[in-house]
């Protein structure tokens, strides 16, 4: 047993993000500036996108696109019970009324065949998450919302790094929202990013600073004017340039970042995919995986134990782990508003009850990775349900 917790997902900082952060301290300029705009412009140029707006969260993006679009009250907006609650919330926060649609039984993504049978008069948008990083089935999507005049916003917080057919995520020009959270494969502590159309970006950048028509780098910098106008009862929602000098730092070297993932989910792979007790996550032909989470599902008929169990006797042996996600319509707000029940949504409500993520971080050392396996092999070993016919 190892002797020290192993967190679930520690960030990777290294001095080159040390030292931009450092730099930036020195510059005297902290707030929205110089380095927002040029994360902001490698990110659009790593991804492949139009356009990119750094900003407080994914959760900030994904509100920002809802108000840019003019989605409000009256209106219905599609997604995934399987996904943070933020993913909803920001539903709520426009006015708007959340339709959930269960997900495919493989990916655990949302399912394009009931999408379509959940358009009404009223919706007007479809969120798609890219669950755990690998991308929805992003052709069978675009036709359902250009077909039934629909916006697509994208959720991609877990996708950052992650293609389809070849095109990275965050390359079309519906918005497309990123997180950069801690436990996230690119992190600045906190924050987020939009990507997509430019006008649309543009009216999402005055929205994010309070409906300002300057920002601060253009008011306080040399030769800035202090003048501005209110032209939109906007929000707080911009990222910081100490932030920013994180994100520049790990997008450069993003690509040994992942690689270190996929490393560790080939290891995992190989010592879960043939054991009956675990089903192992998928990825289709057609998508390069982000492996943000790497989603083990507990076959609990080869066990006597339950998905709860299993997680403490992991944490008993020094592995920390979590699961993603309660689904939506199991919290309270959310069931008692909408009269939604636990079975409603079948194929999520079966896969959360038996999943959990594994600790998934370039930080992993592989010892560490050695320490998760044998963990999880052991905890298996003593909860096969054969022992008890032995």
């Amino acid at each position: 047993m190892r002797e020290t917790f192993l967190p679930f997902a520690p960030p990777l900082i290294g001095e080159a993000e040390i030292e931009e952060v450092i730099d930036t301290l020195r510059s005297g300029w902290l707030t929205t500036g110089p380095k927002t705009r040029k994360f902001a412009d490698e990110f659009a140029e790593y991804t492949q996108a139009p356009a990119a707006l750094t900003l407080s969260s994914c959760t900030a993006a994904l509100h920002l696109s809802l108000v840019a679009l003019e989605i409000g009250s009256g209106d219905e907006v599609i997604t995934t019970p399987l996904t943070f609650a933020a993913s909803v919330n920001v539903i709520e926060h426009a006015g708007a009324k959340p339709v959930l649609v269960d997900v495919e039984s493989d990916t655990l993504n949302i399912d394009p065949a009931k999408i379509q049978q959940a358009i009404t008069p009223a919706t007007k948008a479809i969120i798609a998450v890219h669950y755990a990083g690998h991308p929805v089935e992003l052709d069978k999507i675009r036709d359902i919302a250009e077909r039934h005049d629909l916006h697509l916003i994208e959720d991609a917080a877990h996708a950052v790094g992650a293609t389809w057919k070849g095109q990275p995520i965050g390359s079309g020009a519906n918005p497309t929202c990123f997180s950069f959270y801690a436990t996230k494969n690119l992190t600045t502590g906190e924050g987020g990013m939009l990507t997509g159309d430019e006008e649309l970006l543009e009216r999402a950048r005055t929205l994010s600073l309070h409906g300002m028509s300057r920002e601060a780098w253009s008011r306080y910098a040399a030769g800035g004017k202090w003048a501005y106008d209110i032209v939109a009862p906007g929000f707080k929602y911009n990222m910081t340039d100490i932030q920013a000098a994180l994100g520049l730092q790990q997008l450069r070297r993003f690509e040994s970042i992942q690689q270190r993932r996929r490393d560790i989910v080939m290891q995992y792979d190989a010592a879960f995919k043939t054991d009956p007790a675990f089903q192992t996550p998928v990825t289709r032909s057609h998508v390069t995986h982000a492996w943000h989470l790497y989603v083990l599902r507990l076959n609990e008929a080869q066990l006597t134990i339950d998905r709860n169990q299993f997680i403490e006797q992991l944490n008993e042996r020094n592995i920390g782990t979590s699961v993603h996600f309660i689904p939506i319509h199991l919290h309270s707000h959310y069931a008692k508003k909408y009269s939604w029940q636990a079975e409603d949504f079948p194929v999520a409500l079966e896969n959360y009850n038996r999943m959990l993520s594994l600790p998934l971080s370039p930080k992993m050392t592989d010892q560490d990775v050695t320490d998760v396996i044998q963990a999880v092999t052991d905890v298996a070993t003593n909860a096969r349900r054969q022992q008890l016919a032995a």
